[in-house]
């Protein structure tokens, strides 16, 4: 469910609606906007009638949202999502290019290739300093020297890291040295790795 406000709304409008959501048992999510207000309802586990929002001062419309996602659905946040990533903003409709080593296996590399890109027009550097084999003989990556070599080509030309954390024990870790966690599609369904990068950005904001 969606209550969207009047423009005339007052803090304590929306503050009224937040509280009434929760003696109801449900979440409210304040949206603000550039022209009014909205605060997105959930938590329900059956029908929640409109009513107990519509006669409140300050509400102008309760929509009901059918969508499983509510919280990214375009009815709660109507806006393009922009992540910046080291003052490079992601999202809307600006093209944001990646480059860079496939592994980070030197200095010289590394910084060679950062150059390279970032004059062929990348914005974000990518470099693994972890690197999964299938072989346990194959080169590992060069773990956290990795990290230190990308951070010293991010000083060199500029460009903000992205580099991936394989596990929940290399979070910290990666999120010392790097401007934006790369989760792989192999860890799409590692929940606790997701939980922790979403800590570890949480922290850093």
């Amino acid at each position: 469910m969606l209550i969207v406000m009047d423009r005339s709304a007052t803090p304590a409008d929306v503050d009224r609606v937040v509280e009434t959501a929760g003696r109801m048992g449900l979440k409210a999510h304040p949206i603000p906007g550039e022209q009014r207000t909205a605060v997105g309802i959930t938590g329900n586990r059956g029908t929640v009638e409109p009513t107990a929002f519509e006669d409140l001062p300050g509400v102008l419309e309760v929509i009901k949202v059918s969508h499983p996602y509510k919280l990214v659905s375009r009815e709660f946040h109507p806006d393009d999502t922009i992540v910046s990533i080291g003052g490079v903003p992601v999202g809307g409709t600006r093209l944001v290019i990646i480059a860079g080593p496939c592994a980070v296996e030197s200095l010289e590399q590394t910084v060679t290739i950062a150059r390279e890109v970032k004059a062929r027009g990348a914005h974000l550097l990518r470099g693994g300093a972890y690197k999964p084999r299938t072989s346990p003989y194959a080169f590992q990556g060069l773990g956290e020297e990795g990290l230190k070599i990308l951070a010293a080509a991010r000083e060199e030309t500029g460009l903000p890291v992205v580099t991936e954390a394989l596990d929940t024990s290399s979070i910290d870790i990666v999120a010392k040295y790097a401007d934006c966690l790369q989760i792989g599609a192999r860890n799409m369904q590692n929940f606790e790795l997701l939980k922790a990068a979403g800590g570890s950005a949480s922290r850093s904001s």
